[in-house]
């Protein structure tokens, strides 16, 4: 066989080992993607134009991170922020639209607290997917609701499921560095129904419809 034929063999060859590699690589990105988010990596890509964005989104939120100060609260915030929590929610039965909004404005001065930035909700959400993928879900619907409060548009059930919702979330952002829910067993909650999303549903991890709004939150010190 000619020479040129041998190169051609070579080349060919060797475009299709460098084909292979890629396609390894992409997949193996995309199963760590699939594991670090969840049902945020399902959302992502259901709402973006195609799985490469979807993908190029999640890892840009993985670097935004990285450049972010994000630290645990000390043990004296932790438990000022837990009891400000029960006496909020030991308001709910009378004062139910009044506790969820303050349970949004708590929720709110723990993330600022914690170093995340607060100037859109949008973003602030896709950073909190980092470290919190698994209750990200659980924060939208509530602050949704939320904003529904805010103009009179919710009913004492959309509150109570908002004021679970927003628990889940201050509940992970209460522990320790390195010990929130990705790490933790799930707690066996019922997931919520408002509203029904039509990507894959998260697992019900920090949803709670069955539990009492005036159980005590939990901090560092039950852990």
């Amino acid at each position: 066989m000619a020479t040129w034929a041998w190169i051609l063999i070579a080349v060919a060859i060797a475009v299709v080992v460098v084909a292979l590699v890629m396609m390894a690589m992409q997949q193996r990105r995309t199963t760590m993607l699939r594991q670090r988010f969840g049902a945020e990596y399902e959302r992502t890509v259901h709402e973006g134009t195609n799985r490469r964005t979807a993908e190029a989104d999640l890892r840009s939120r993985q670097k935004q991170r990285k450049r972010l100060d994000i630290r645990p609260l000390s043990e004296p915030a932790r438990g000022r922020f837990a009891n400000e929590w029960r006496q909020l929610q030991e308001r709910f039965v009378d004062q139910p639209t009044t506790t969820v909004l303050a349970a949004d404005e708590l929720v709110y001065r723990v993330m600022a607290e914690r170093g995340y930035p607060m100037e859109n909700f949008d973003e602030q959400a896709k950073l909190i997917s980092v470290d919190h993928p698994s209750v990200v879900e659980n924060y939208r619907v509530a602050h949704g609701i939320c904003e529904q409060a805010r103009s009179e548009r919710a009913d004492t059930e959309d509150l109570r499921t908002a004021l679970l919702r927003y628990r889940s979330l201050f509940d992970d952002l209460l522990q320790p560095q390195g010990d929130t829910a990705e790490r933790r067993p799930a707690p066996d909650y019922p997931a919520a129904d408002y509203p029904a999303p039509d990507y894959p549903a998260p697992a019900d991890r920090g949803v709670d419809r069955g539990v009492d709004p005036n159980a005590e939150p939990r901090h560092a010190a039950d852990t």
